[in-house]
């Protein structure tokens, strides 16, 4: 079997949990069968690197990114199986599948119509993303959703869908890369002048609607005094967004101290310095169908805070790795306050965080390995190429 792993996302290009989930796959599966990856951007090695049309170069970035799709899509020729991560790449997948007659599998890492925001980034290119998505999801051969709450999202957004044709393959984590850590006296906290004497409250992710960025930093006032807050937050969808990410922390640091904001992207052995300190690791989405980046903490042994949405539940096992929060869009003031009330709950009684920290990494060792993934994945293959 030769597949044709179709991704926006490759290494050292990743920026999110898809493209984490795209390396860690691919890893796995070339133990199993022969696997070209078809990638955008800088060329690198272990890949098939894919630009767009020059002549499109000032175009909108969605027709852009369909000039590079039509490139993969060609590539794909000597592929059994093509599998599609994103919109991004999902029409490559869609006219592989056609061009060649072979089975177009796709994993649905979020959808489109649930996220109305992206089209404050993307403008007209909303409109294009979201029909690119519609058409490869209603012909792909399988879908797959990295969580039962993802799989009910797909079914609901697109009802035509055969259920059986529609997959749960959950993400993964590799515990041997993420893990507690000692931070010594060079590390990235000492760096950032945080005090280790002092309880941290951290988060990672990119700043957009999606992650609730701005949820965590109106929480972060009703913090205990004590705790300091280490925000990982970079990449901004928009100028808008940005700006108003930098007002908000700014008056958060106005108001107490030990707030810590980091734009730049990290390396991994520094978020595994930073997420080892934490004594609870802030996830607030309002939007998430599984959430690697708990995945990352929990198996570095810090207990979580999260919000209660799209697959999370299924990684953030409540009153056992963590404590999850009630979401709804029409109460962002409970949800703040259930936020802040998680937080200083586990601060302030640490034999409970180290609990949950000890039960997440053994959740995650169980429970959400690669090679059991790429297992699961290779089975789907096998059933849709006959």
């Amino acid at each position: 079997m030769r597949v044709a792993m179709m991704t926006r996302e490759y290494p050292p290009e990743v920026y999110g949990g898809a493209g984490v989930h795209v390396t860690e796959l691919v890893a796995q599966l070339r133990q199993l069968c022969e696997v070209d990856v078809h990638c955008m951007g800088a060329p690198r090695d272990g890949a098939f690197v894919h630009q767009p049309d020059p002549a499109l170069a000032d175009a909108n970035a969605a027709i852009s990114t369909l000039s590079t799709d039509l490139v993969m899509a060609n590539a794909a020729g000597a592929a059994t199986v093509v599998h599609s991560h994103t919109w991004y790449a999902e029409m490559a997948g869609h006219l592989a599948s056609l061009l060649y007659g072979i089975p177009h599998v796709v994993t649905a890492h979020s959808l489109e119509p649930m996220r109305p925001w992206k089209a404050e980034q993307l403008g007209g290119g909303y409109r294009i993303s979201s029909w690119v998505e519609k058409t490869a999801m209603e012909a792909a051969a399988a879908v797959i959703a990295v969580s039962s709450g993802m799989r009910d999202d797909v079914l609901a957004v697109y009802p035509g869908l055969d259920p059986e044709r529609v997959h749960v393959v959950k993400n993964g984590i590799d515990t041997a890369v993420w893990y507690p850590v000692e931070p010594g006296a060079d590390s990235v906290l000492a760096e950032l002048g945080v005090d280790p004497s002092r309880p941290i409250a951290s988060f990672v992710g990119r700043i957009t609607r999606q992650k609730g960025v701005k949820h965590l930093v109106a929480a972060a006032h009703r913090f205990d005094p004590e705790v300091q807050l280490v925000l990982c937050a970079g990449a901004p969808d928009t100028p808008e967004i940005a700006a108003e990410t930098a007002g908000a922390v700014a008056e958060l640091s106005a108001s107490r101290p030990g707030v810590f904001w980091v734009q730049e992207m990290l390396p991994t052995a520094k978020i595994r310095e930073i997420l080892s300190a934490s004594a609870v690791f802030v996830c607030p989405s309002v939007y998430e169908p599984l959430g690697i980046v708990n995945l990352e903490a929990m198996a570095c042994g810090t207990a979580v805070v999260a919000s209660a949405v799209g697959g999370i539940p299924e990684v953030v096992d409540d009153g056992v790795t963590g404590t999850l929060v009630r979401y709804t869009p029409e109460d962002a003031a409970a949800f703040e306050a259930g936020i802040a009330d998680a937080v200083n709950a586990l601060v302030n009684d640490p034999a409970r965080a180290v609990r949950y920290g000890a039960a997440g990494r053994q959740r995650c060792i169980d429970e959400f390995s690669w090679a059991r993934i790429a297992e699961q994945t290779l089975q789907i293959y096998r059933a849709v190429a006959g």
